[in-house]
């Protein structure tokens, strides 16, 4: 272990001992004692409410458009009396979000959570169906949306009685839409919402592809949000004292901290390690239409971007641009990634170009509102290919076998987490919540890992059937049932392979049924119409015979995947 972090560590109990910000109590959460942040603000409109101590300093910028922190604040309180005077929103009542990263989805986002009411993020790259059902399924009746994904949910609202709000498409406006800049153009600036809430109530609720079916959506309450952000708060702070007291104080930054929002909102690392975490720290975030390493690099420049976070895929994106060496790069401190693992030869890569910013990468899910693990800077470098060290000081971390039992140091189990972090189960889902949470608080992470002498994880398999391709989970299961619908498939199955861009890539082997011969394209077509694109698979083979078996009669998914690997000339 470095000084450095050996310092870091001693810092992290330091704070807790003496800064009454990181003060941990201990508390009971639906049962279970756990630690909390003693002082935390209560809810996340307390949270909102400290942007302001950042006044007029930037906060958003979208082309050309530039909202200050008072402005948004201000543009929130506004949008918060749409939804209970116009809208007439309850407590509790789910509110959905479906739009592109625009100012708008931090407004509303701001603006749900406020008046008590809980926030359902939508995937925007969902089809029609999915948003049927998602919207169904979390019962929200008013929707948020931008015109891509309005002209998806529209065939569900009479359905559904839906309220739908368009933001940027007036020309959407109906007796059944409603016009976003309308409804804030008609509302003088109103006083911030004072509905009680508390900690404990419901914020969130959203979709995650678990092993099984359709999306799940994990309901997390205020305290499980501000506990993530001030777990992270807690630990950038130690982190910076240890470097300064190391290597002295550092000149000032002449620049405001600035981040691109590359990830999309409805992603926990979007809305939680970017938007949120920039509310605590005064941070700038750059908004852009669509992802695009050029525009990354202009914006880098253009905006004096100090921190980076993103899936693997944009570092080694930005990386390996031709034009990278005609920016100005200068402000940038850090290359972070969250939502799935970076090969470790791209860590070194990063450290090679640029020597003077700090790789991350960061592990957590959605059911944990993104808290799990940390690792950075020269301790990264140095363990490529391990996800950090668990993040203190309430996350809880353990490494069980398939009984349950905790495994020893250096040997392999499965990461159960548990703390105030943790959503508190799936929406109307309660045998799935059974089967991931235990009554002790224990979430089942599904990830297969070992823990080395200084702690730091390495997650080596994964027990859940889903693949990450790009950041994006993907339920195998989903997918097989999606082809199982195709009239000439007789059986599927669906693995992930190794992709060097985007960590994982989707691989499938379907067995026709008798005398019919579907194309790869007719059925990867036939999957776009039912599930998101990115969920089709990239490679798809067509078989006539049965798919092999294990003993157990189950379809041999290893061997398949196994085989796929070789026949692509890949490196597992």
């Amino acid at each position: 272990m470095t000084e450095l972090e050996q310092v870091t560590d001693q810092l992290v109990e330091h704070l807790r001992a003496n800064e009454p910000m990181f003060a941990v109590a201990r508390k009971e959460i639906r049962g279970v004692e756990l630690n909390v942040f003693a002082n935390a603000p209560a809810t996340m409109r307390d949270l909102f409410a400290f942007g302001a101590t950042h006044g007029d300093l930037d906060f958003l910028v979208y082309n050309d458009e530039r909202y200050s922190f008072n402005q948004v604040l201000q543009l929130a309180a506004n949008f918060s009396h749409v939804l209970t005077e116009t809208c007439k929103v309850e407590k509790g009542e789910r509110v959905a979000i479906a739009m592109r990263n625009y100012p708008e989805w931090i407004i509303s986002f701001m603006a749900i959570l406020s008046v008590g009411a809980v926030a359902v993020p939508m995937n925007g790259w969902w089809t029609a169906e999915e948003f049927a059902y998602g919207l169904e399924d979390s019962g929200a009746r008013v929707v948020i949306a931008d015109k891509e994904r309005i002209e998806r949910i529209r065939p569900a609202q009479d359905k559904l009685g839906l309220s739908l709000i368009a933001v940027r498409c007036s020309e959407a406006k109906s007796d059944k839409i409603a016009i976003y800049e309308e409804l804030m153009a008609a509302t003088p600036d109103q006083p911030p919402c004072d509905r009680p809430i508390d900690p404990d109530d419901d914020a969130t609720i959203l979709y995650t592809s678990g092993s099984t079916g359709h999306p799940k959506g994990a309901v997390s309450t205020h305290r499980a949000i501000i506990s993530t952000l001030f777990s992270w708060t807690l630990i950038v702070t130690a982190r910076k004292l240890a470097d300064e007291k190391i290597n002295g104080t550092p000149e000032e930054s002449e620049y405001q901290p600035a981040t691109l929002m590359t990830i999309p909102l409805f992603h926990v690392t979007g809305c939680h390690s970017i938007y949120l975490m920039s509310v605590l720290g005064g941070r700038k975030i750059v908004l852009t239409y669509k992802w695009d390493p050029e525009e990354a690099l202009q914006l880098i420049e253009k905006e004096r971007i100090t921190s980076f976070t993103g899936v693997p895929t944009m570092s080694f994106e930005i990386l390996n641009s031709p034009n990278v060496d005609k920016y100005d790069l200068s402000s940038l401190r850090d290359f972070g990634a969250g939502g799935a693992a970076r090969p470790a030869k791209h860590v070194a890569l990063l450290k090679e170009k640029f020597p003077d910013k700090d790789p991350g990468s960061g592990y957590g899910l959605t059911e944990t509102n993104a808290l799990g693990a940390i690792n950075f800077g020269d301790s990264y470098v140095s363990r490529p290919g391990s996800t950090g060290k668990p993040t203190p000081p309430v996350l809880e971390c353990k490494l069980v076998d398939e009984d349950g039992q905790e495994v020893k140091q250096g040997e392999r189990g499965e990461i159960l987490l548990r703390g105030p972090q943790n959503v508190r189960g799936y929406w109307n889902k309660p045998e799935a919540t059974a089967a991931a949470f235990t009554s002790e608080g224990w979430f089942h992470t599904g990830d297969i890992a070992y823990q080395d002498e200084d702690g730091y994880l390495y997650i080596v398999d994964r027990a859940k059937d889903i693949v990450i391709r790009g950041g994006e989970n993907i339920s195998c299961n989903e997918v097989e049932s999606a082809l199982f619908h195709h009239p000439d498939v007789l059986e599927a199955s669906v693995f992930g392979v190794p992709d060097e861009r985007l960590g994982e890539a989707l691989g499938a082997v379907v067995a026709a049924k008798p005398g019919k011969n579907p194309s790869p394209e007719e059925l990867k077509s036939f999957l776009a119409q039912h599930i998101a694109k990115f969920k089709v698979p990239s490679y798809l083979w067509v078989q006539q015979e049965q798919l092999p078996r294990i003993a157990t009669g189950k379809i041999a998914k290893k061997d398949l995947k196994a085989w796929a690997i070789e026949e692509l000339n890949l490196t597992a």
